[in-house]
């Protein structure tokens, strides 16, 4: 079964989702090309009961309540039947940018000081990291969702009460300038492996990047542009940085490391790290398996084929081809 929010929809962008409806349409197109006895769902519902299944194929993450990302996890868990992933307990722990922060923390894996704001606990001050300009964005968000900043506390008490009356915990930390480094990481073998790196190159290191941009709902042509990272220095040092975060998740079927690289300052930072994350061929998985040589078909018959052998659905010895 593969069950995503535009899983029954024709490919066209998304007025609010923009660019996320595209990439679910190709991602099913690619699986009805490989074959498969497809099961299609765009709700929730749909596992709430044994949908005949033998393996579910889940990318409705954003559901629009906190931790929705660990839901399908947990219906598939409930209902015995293996999906494409991580277990939910992993997927919660990803997907809570404060607990990877602590993962981050405890390997030595430089990141910037931060704030938790949960609902219903304090909102304290002294708790905050104060900086010249701080980011405040909810603590399980994707794709940019509900990130702002604030140059003063009274500006992130507000914005920290914003994300609360949305339903969500807040994370606060102070602004890097600098560009994204995204490490997207696959299973071959059985083993992580490091796809090649690509960078959010920023004309501003001091600009925020947005949902609207991220989602392609709004121009952003000028502002960065995603590229190959091969910088001789950074890449070893962050290959490294990466190798240790991936033991805190596995197994897991696919994730995208992510750290900010400041060249003037001459650090890295942690960001976060995002399991089940987003696919498409235009964005940072597709154009990495471009830069390796392997088309956006094979990559995602790999993944899939890699999770299904990990749940012993097919053996490695019938998986034929490079």
């Amino acid at each position: 079964m593969f069950i995503a929010k535009h899983a029954l929809g024709d490919g066209s962008l998304h007025p609010e989702d923009g660019n996320h409806a595209v990439y679910h349409h190709e991602v099913r197109t690619i699986l009805e090309g490989l074959g498969l006895n497809l099961l299609l769902a765009n709700r929730y519902e749909a596992l709430f009961e044994d949908p005949g299944a033998d393996f579910v194929f889940p990318l409705l993450n954003r559901g629009g309540f906190l931790n929705s990302e660990m839901l399908l996890p947990l219906l598939c868990t409930r209902l015995g039947i293996p999906f494409l992933g991580a277990s939910p307990i992993v997927r919660g722990l990803s997907d809570d940018k404060h607990l990877t922060k602590l993962e981050a923390k405890a390997r030595g894996v430089p990141t910037s000081p931060w704030a938790i704001y949960r609902r219903g606990a304090p909102v304290r001050e002294a708790d905050c990291p104060m900086a010249e300009r701080m980011v405040i964005k909810p603590n399980a968000s994707s794709a940019s969702w509900g990130v702002s900043d604030a140059f003063d506390w009274k500006g992130v008490e507000e914005a920290v009460a914003g994300i609360h009356a949305q339903g969500h915990d807040a994370i606060v930390e102070p602004f890097l300038n600098g560009s994204d480094v995204e490490v997207p990481v696959i299973t071959v073998d059985g083993e992580p492996y490091i796809m090649p790196m690509m960078l959010f190159e920023q004309a501003d290191p001091s600009h925020l990047r947005t949902y609207y941009e991220k989602r392609d709902l709004v121009d952003r042509a000028q502002k960065y542009q995603l590229v190959e990272f091969q910088d001789s220095y950074w890449q070893p040092k962050i290959d490294a940085l990466t190798r240790k975060m991936v033991e805190v998740f596995r197994p897991f079927d696919y994730g995208r490391y992510e750290f900010r690289l400041d060249l003037e300052k001459g650090e890295v930072q942690m960001l976060e790290v995002n399991l089940n994350c987003n696919l498409w061929s235009q964005k940072v998985y597709g154009r990495s398996a471009r830069a390796a040589g392997i088309s956006q078909e094979a990559l995602i018959e790999t993944i899939l084929c890699e999770s299904l052998m990990r749940h012993g659905l097919i053996e490695r010895s019938a998986v034929s081809g490079d």
